[in-house]
């Protein structure tokens, strides 16, 4: 699979980029998709959630009421859920909410969302660039080269670099990774997936184990 590789004015620099057919042209398992995508989600979760049970209330441990003879419902303590003021019958408790997923299916899931954007033509080769400081105004220009001002945008670096990633913290629609910080939700949340040349080597490694 051929594509042509772009420089940072958004001009074809008569290169092509060889992307392999085994990472961005198979037959999508949606099934694998969803699970990956369902594992990050999960464990974005704090899982701090708490409410007190009637144990926790502080009040009366006295018996309300006698127990026979008020033609109403028995009640032993005020701090009883069915009071106002009682405590949470059945409330959340800290839980941590992540699963685990085999690293063959982790592996066919980012696959097959490289393969739905490539299908969808919504990725991008760039020729590796860099800037001597850490300015906003430079990756804009790169945006706006690219026709991404107004698109989210997955930029995929081959290596981390301090003042690229620097350079698009500001900008809400953007994102900067390493490809091997690559996962399935940031590409299908991306609307543009951007790869720089030097990020193909270590993409197509890791997903063609």
């Amino acid at each position: 699979m051929k594509v042509a590789v772009l420089d940072i004015n958004g001009k074809d620099t008569g290169r092509k980029a060889d992307l392999s057919s085994d990472v961005f042209a198979i037959e999508p398992n949606n099934h694998a998709v969803y699970l990956d995508v369902k594992q990050y989600l999960a464990n974005q979760r704090q899982g701090t959630h708490k409410a007190k049970e009637r144990a926790e209330i502080s009040g009366s441990t006295r018996k309300i009421k006698k127990q026979k003879g008020t033609g109403t419902a028995r009640a032993g303590s005020i701090k009883s859920g069915v009071f106002k003021g009682g405590g949470r019958m059945f409330g959340p408790r800290p839980r941590s909410y992540s699963f685990k997923l085999n690293k063959n299916l982790k592996r066919l899931a980012r696959k097959s969302a490289l393969s739905i954007k490539a299908g969808e033509q919504s990725i991008v080769v760039l020729e590796d660039f860099n800037f001597d400081t850490a300015k906003t105004k430079n990756f804009t220009a790169i945006l706006k080269a690219l026709n991404l001002e107004n698109k989210k945008s997955l930029f995929v670096l081959g290596g981390s670099n301090n003042n690229v990633y620097l350079s698009s913290r500001n900008l809400k629609g953007s994102e900067v990774i390493t490809s091997s910080e690559l996962n399935t939700y940031k590409i299908l949340n991306a609307g543009q997936v951007v790869l720089l040349e030097g990020a193909l080597e270590g993409i197509e490694t890791n997903l063609s184990k």
